[in-house]
């Protein structure tokens, strides 16, 4: 099945009494190597229920996963492949009698409701709202979903670095050179999470990081358990080891010496997740426990082109000196805008021509900004899908109501169960209409909601029927719009007539027998198809865990569901969003996500180069990644200087991530001024000037 190389072939030949350590930069071959390996156990006769695959994040496990569901395997028991998250997850629901009275829960004899990114946000919601009536963070201006997952990243990090959740706000104020006032918004948040977490006890409610620190402190050293893990685990492959929190090396490397083999993946330059947690030194800790160390360095990605730009960049950014390559100008586009449509212009037009003209897959076509913002998804879609090129995006961490499908099929929801008492508003309404009728503009979607809707027909959807209004009005709305929108109001008003359903169960119904088929908005949209599985997903979960809590004060899931995402809800990490596209779609996304989906491309377009958006963290006033980290040392001030070194050395580790997944080019798309109106001056952008510079001065060109 897989053409390996002579080093990969002597990786996968190894006895099963090894434990080896696999070390190089991405593009190797060591994930491939590791597969292979794994299928190599499961054909020698090893059990299936005997492997464990351990990798930080789901997605990063997912060639682990297709591998073991190739029909060509022998028959036998399943691989276990989780997150230390997911394995804790399994035991605590095992081993709850051992541990739930000693973690403290006030009903250890009721079972435990383990709670997803937005079922926690949920809860925290419901404990930190008397805190903002009190005046809470008033000295600062900060979405609600941003703050909830600002307190959350707080707790999550206590748990994978290992200190106690009371010390949060002490570890920030000695870091820090900040004022009274924005000292005492640490003291704030860690109020915010010890009465979280205290509120968790009291309702057998376990978040991620209540969930790491009962396996780490309760169950993992507890006998039963561990000689539970270490008879069913024989055998460990542990993915990505670099993007794994310091609490999970902890664990792996004391259990480490009871595996029969272990392969051990490294990333040499990861550790792109340090603002979750990530810790390659700590990872590099399980080097010397294992018995061999095997290198790949050759690899079977990068052009020689591109090796050449990602070496000088990488100097560039660094600061140090570096010379010209003739090699560059084949590896490296520029283009200058003024805005950002002229920018779409140029990116889409490129891309077309990569599509139609050169052949080239649109899967291997990937377009990468600091952050993907709603006018660049747009402006970027709209003129590739008008060439004919499909699209798709993906930005995680997003507030699920920033997604227009989202809105369009929960106010549809709201029409559709008027017994929650729920009114939306106009411009819902209408922007509803637009995104599920294919054809219907804005202004007759105006029109039609002028017409047909009345807010207190609470016996119907809402809509009174197309064929009841004056015929010029019909005419200017189109019959074929008209038809459609029957459809739709028809749908709803059998769906009326009949016993309620589950909010998640109505949106599959509405999706699969109206809004997917032809005529309709959601019709061969990769996008709005990827949030409405996203959506389903997420409201099954907040119903499994809420839904009794709800159904005993008699309030409907669905209700709160949609109030609560009204609220701000960040979404949580869906596995289906991060798989390849298999129909073949371009991929616009940020940067850092497609550094998590593993997987190169031939071409890359890097938008917005000169945003300091690829240099900068990101503004948390409440928290702080690197002093809450193993690396910084509690009570040393983390100043500008620290800062500054930070970023460069995340820009380094970024741009090298990036063109060690590019096989053949990247074009640079610069705009003179971004979409806030400010001119673009950021050190990436500084970093390639002086690329070009060298460059000239080589070919005899002077400066430019």
């Amino acid at each position: 099945m897989f053409n390996l190389s002579p080093a990969q072939q002597a990786l996968v030949d190894q006895p099963f009494s090894q434990r080896i350590w696999l070390e190089g930069p991405p593009g190797t071959g060591k994930t491939t190597a590791a597969v292979a390996r794994l299928r190599a156990a499961l054909e020698n006769g090893i059990p299936g229920d005997s492997i464990l695959v351990l990798a930080p994040l789901r997605t990063l496990a997912q060639p682990y996963t297709t591998a073991v569901r190739d029909p060509a395997l022998p028959s036998g028991s399943p691989v276990t492949i989780v997150t230390l998250g997911g394995l804790a997850q399994r035991n605590i629901d095992l081993f709850w009698p051992y541990v739930a009275e000693s973690a403290g829960f006030s009903h250890p004899e009721l079972p435990p409701t383990f709670l997803t990114l937005e079922t926690a946000q949920y809860y925290l919601a419901h404990v930190i709202q008397p805190l903002l009536e009190e005046n809470f963070f008033d000295s600062i201006r900060l979405d609600t979903n941003r703050l909830y997952s600002q307190v959350l990243d707080n707790l999550n990090k206590a748990a994978l670095v290992g200190f106690e959740v009371n010390t949060i706000a002490e570890r920030l104020k000695s870091a820090s050179l900040g004022k009274p006032a924005e000292l005492h918004l640490y003291e704030q948040a860690q109020e915010c999470a010890l009465r979280f977490r205290q509120y968790c006890l009291e309702n057998n409610l376990l978040d991620f990081s209540l969930q790491m620190e009962i396996f780490q402190k309760l169950l993992w050293p507890h006998p039963a358990v561990r000689a539970h893990l270490s008879a069913q685990y024989r055998h460990l492959f542990y993915e990505n080891v670099e993007e794994d929190a310091p609490v999970v090396h902890d664990i792996v490397s004391s259990w480490l010496g009871e595996f029969e083999s272990a392969l051990l993946v490294y990333d040499r330059g990861g550790g792109y997740r340090a603002f979750l947690g990530a810790d390659p030194l700590s990872a590099e800790q399980l080097n010397p426990a294992c018995d061999q160390e095997i290198f790949f360095n050759d690899s079977w990605v990068v052009s020689p082109a591109v090796e050449a730009l990602r070496a000088t960049l990488e100097a560039s950014v660094r600061q140090q000196d570096f010379s010209a390559s003739p090699l560059i100008p084949e590896a490296l586009e520029f283009n200058f805008s003024r805005f950002m449509p002229q920018s779409a212009d140029w990116i889409a037009e490129q891309i077309r021509a990569l599509v139609q003209e050169q052949d080239v897959p649109p899967e291997e076509i990937v377009v990468l900004a600091p952050f993907l913002s709603d006018g660049l998804r747009f402006a970027l879609s709209q003129r590739l899908q008008a060439a004919g090129i499909p699209v798709r995006s993906h930005r995680p961490s997003r507030s699920l109501r920033a997604e227009n499908a989202t809105q369009c099929l929960l106010t549809l929801a709201v029409l559709a169960h008027p017994a929650w008492g729920l009114t939306p508003r106009e411009l819902e309404v209408r922007s509803a209409l637009q995104q599920a009728v294919e054809g219907l503009d804005l202004p007759r979607a105006h029109l039609l909601y002028s017409i047909t809707f009345r807010k207190n027909a609470w016996n119907g959807p809402g809509f009174t029927s197309f064929e009841k209004i004056q015929p010029e009005m019909q005419e200017r709305i189109t019959f074929e719009v008209g038809r459609r929108f029957e459809h739709l109001r028809g749908w709803l008003m059998n769906y009326l007539g009949g016993p309620p359903v589950e909010l998640d169960v109505f949106i599959s119904r509405l999706f699969g027998e109206v809004l997917s088929q032809p005529g309709f908005g959601f019709h061969n949209s990769f996008d709005n198809a990827a949030v409405t599985a996203r959506l389903i997903e997420s409201i099954r979960k907040f119903r499994l865990a809420a839904g009794a809590a709800l159904q005993d004060s008699g309030r409907s899931v669905g209700q709160e569901y949609v109030e609560m995402v009204a609220q701000g809800l960040i979404a949580a990490q869906y596995t289906q969003e991060w798989q390849d596209d298999s129909a073949g779609a371009v991929l616009l996304a940020p940067a850092f996500t497609f550094l998590m989906m593993n997987r190169p491309v031939r071409f890359q377009f890097w938008v917005d180069v000169g945003s300091r958006g690829w240099f900068e963290r990101l503004y948390q006033p409440l928290t702080h990644p690197l002093v809450l980290s193993r690396r910084w040392t509690p009570g040393k001030v983390w100043t500008d200087a620290d800062e500054e070194i930070n970023n460069r050395q995340t820009l380094a580790r970024l741009t090298n991530g990036l063109l060690l997944r590019c096989r053949e080019r990247i074009a640079l798309s610069v705009n003179a001024i971004n979409e806030q109106g400010s001119e673009q001056r950021g050190p990436l952008l500084f970093a390639f000037q002086r690329i070009f510079r060298r460059q000239a001065e080589a070919e005899g060109g002077g400066r430019v």
